[in-house]
């Protein structure tokens, strides 16, 4: 299969501290691969190298045919690698003084420079795919955390990327909504959408992804199909994390 991004030998440190030591991960087209572990375990600082919210220390992220060193890289590449990917951050953040509909459309028109009628129509109909078009002139304060996640998923999903980064999306929601966003996550997947999900979801985990990586202390302890993973992992901590009996 044709890896759509692969981030190799990724390595992070924050004054003394290395969180991530010489990562490497990779996902195909259309692969969902979900990262899990305990807090501190370097998950998120991963995924927020992938698009360069943090720059590496060392290694390289590469997109399709562009790569993007640790150090070194201009600052052209890293805005194409931000432009073919998209985010979606535990705490939504939507812009408060912007209707729904004018932060889906935010991006496509001011980044990416598509006509803004071509653009409207895109953003209400992302919308209705997440159910919540009838929330298209509400600002997000008069939304739901479920709600609001799930445009921020539209949001996403309007700059057209080819790969979607998850760190986290339903850890700041109320449990009774926690459903409504993995369900617009189960149908991304179903639609072959490349994604790499950092969640506590075990059954999202379990049911949704291809790949499941778990990270310890900055390194990948061991990854797998899920069947594998959550039924006959290898490693002792991963054991521990999932609350299985020593076997």
């Amino acid at each position: 299969m044709t890896d759509a991004i692969v981030l190799k030998d990724i390595r992070k440190v924050f004054g003394r501290l290395e969180v991530l030591h010489g990562v490497t991960l990779r996902a195909a087209k259309g692969e969902v691969v979900s990262i899990l572990g305990a807090s501190g375990s370097g998950k998120s600082t991963l995924l927020r190298c992938a698009n360069r919210l943090e720059t590496p220390d060392a290694g390289e992220v590469r997109l399709g045919d562009l790569v993007v060193p640790a150090v070194k890289a201009d600052r052209r590449t890293v805005d194409l690698l931000r432009q073919r990917t998209a985010m979606v951050f535990q705490a939504f953040n939507l812009w408060s003084h912007r209707t729904i509909l004018e932060n889906v459309m935010e991006a496509p028109v001011h980044v990416q420079r598509r006509p803004r009628g071509e653009v409207r129509e895109e953003a209400r109909a992302l919308l209705d795919r997440v159910g919540i078009l009838d929330k298209a002139d509400s600002y997000p304060a008069q939304l739901s955390g479920g709600q609001q996640q799930r445009a921020a998923i539209a949001r996403a999903l309007a700059t057209r990327p080819e790969v979607m980064l998850f760190d986290e999306p339903t850890s700041a929601l109320d449990p009774e909504l926690v459903g409504e966003v993995l369900r617009v996550m189960r149908d991304l997947a179903a639609e072959g959408r490349t994604m790499l999900v950092v969640t506590h979801e075990m059954g999202f985990a379990r049911d949704v992804s291809n790949r499941v990586v778990y990270l310890h202390q900055g390194q990948v302890e061991e990854q797998g199909p899920p069947d594998q993973l959550f039924t006959r992992p290898e490693s002792a901590r991963l054991r521990q994390f999932l609350g299985l009996a020593e076997q």
